[in-house]
């Protein structure tokens, strides 16, 4: 009976149930398109610098990573390869040298971060053969290639197969430079990333240190992201000696940005909740005065106190099962429209590239995200009804029924 009470009390004043069923609605779509895009922008950074710099995993002489001194080689790297070979959990890896070093055009020069590359392999790992712009990936110039970015390419003022010179010290300390020919011009998401970094052939700069098959760096791509920390760790035991670290050791504040959403939704959830919280309650307390002299009568007939609480609790259950649902759905089918689709920032695109992003944004959410928040707004109802139900319980019954 009290179902049934309750439901007719919804429809008895159809403008204010649908305003309300419209809020909770709103509120639960704007909110999720909201954390959709957050979720977005957050994955969309993390994959961009996973795929484009830092890998899944990185390996590297100790000693390497305090001053980046080029002296400092990974040792039996032959057989760390061939252990790596051996995973199924790797979808790639390559090695790399690593250098700092300056850049020079007849325009001027500037420092730069140079990576020795071998380019077939480089392609497993990240997309950079993906980002070429104009001319081509290492090819068309038979000696010395040099790939750079579009920015750079700018503030030198060259061009594809125009010379520049790069300079850096070599294990002993000296200085050695060396003439290479643009062979292609790439361009990334991130305009910090272009500004300083040059990639050329792993053997050019081998041949110019003095040292064939040396290297600083292995950098492995892994097949899904729950295997980064197993297969860290294996690693790790394996070989003591050299430093391992996945994307979030290297990168800390894109590891922190990534364990901050999650708080930053739970925060922006509960905000909505509050929001709706509000609005029921102030909602819930009108109908409540407004059905003062009825709420009398069904006491004074012998409906007793908790009947009294249970119907304007259900009640507003209801009001939350219709708008719930509405907002979830429409949520949802937002989320995946712009997660096909994508969202154009280009209006911002400075500083959407320099915050590490394209200029397309595409929204994500977690299917377990849409449980979560239904489940929400159900236990914020019940809780935004417990003060309106006991402003009615502290009606008297005599004083309820002479009320106009």
């Amino acid at each position: 009976m009290i179902l049934k009470i309750s439901w007719r009390n919804v429809w008895r004043n159809k403008l204010r149930s649908g305003v309300v069923m419209t809020s909770i609605a709103l509120g639960i779509w704007a909110g999720l398109a909201v954390m959709g895009l957050s979720v977005g922008l957050n994955d969309q950074r993390i994959d961009s610098s996973i795929k484009n710099t830092l890998s899944h995993i990185q390996i590297h002489h100790p000693e390497f990573l305090s001053d980046n001194n080029v002296a400092f080689y990974i040792e039996n790297s032959k057989d760390i390869s061939e252990f790596i070979a051996q995973s199924n959990t790797v979808a790639g890896f390559t090695n790399r040298m690593k250098i700092n070093g300056m850049v020079a055009s007849s325009a001027g020069g500037y420092g730069v971060n140079i990576s020795g590359i071998q380019p077939e392999s480089e392609k497993t790992v990240t997309e950079l053969y993906t980002k070429i712009i104009d001319g081509k990936y290492f090819q068309d110039i038979k000696r010395n290639p040099v790939v750079i970015s579009q920015r750079l390419a700018k503030k030198l003022k060259v061009k594809i197969r125009s010379k520049i010179v790069l300079t850096f010290q070599n294990d002993n300390g000296d200085i050695v430079a060396g003439a290479f020919r643009i062979a292609g011009i790439y361009k990334t998401v991130s305009s910090r990333y272009d500004d300083v970094n040059v990639f050329v052939d792993i053997e050019d700069v081998q041949k110019l240190l003095g040292g064939l098959g040396k290297i600083h760096e292995i950098a492995i791509l892994l097949t899904n992201m729950d295997a980064v920390n197993p297969f860290k760790e294996e690693l790790r035991g394996n070989y003591p000696d050299l430093t391992i670290r996945s994307w979030d050791e290297i990168s800390p504040e894109l590891g922190y940005a990534n364990e901050l959403m999650g708080t930053a939704i739970l925060i922006f959830i509960g905000i909505i909740m509050l929001a709706l919280a509000f609005g029921i309650i102030n909602t819930m307390l009108m109908a409540v005065l407004e059905r003062k002299r009825e709420l009398g009568m069904l006491m004074s007939v012998g409906m007793n106190r908790l009947k009294v609480f249970t119907m304007i609790v259900v009640e507003t259950i209801f009001l939350a099962l219709m708008g719930g649902p509405l907002g979830l759905a429409f949520g949802y089918f937002t989320i995946q429209y712009f997660g096909t689709n994508g969202i154009d920032l280009s209006i911002v695109g400075e500083g959407m590239e320099s915050f590490g992003v394209g200029m397309i944004v595409y929204t994500s959410m977690e299917a377990a995200k849409y449980a979560e928040v239904g489940i929400m707004v159900i236990i914020t109802a019940i809780l935004s009804s417990i003060y309106p139900a006991y402003k009615a319980l502290k009606l008297n019954p005599a004083e309820a029924v002479r009320a106009i």
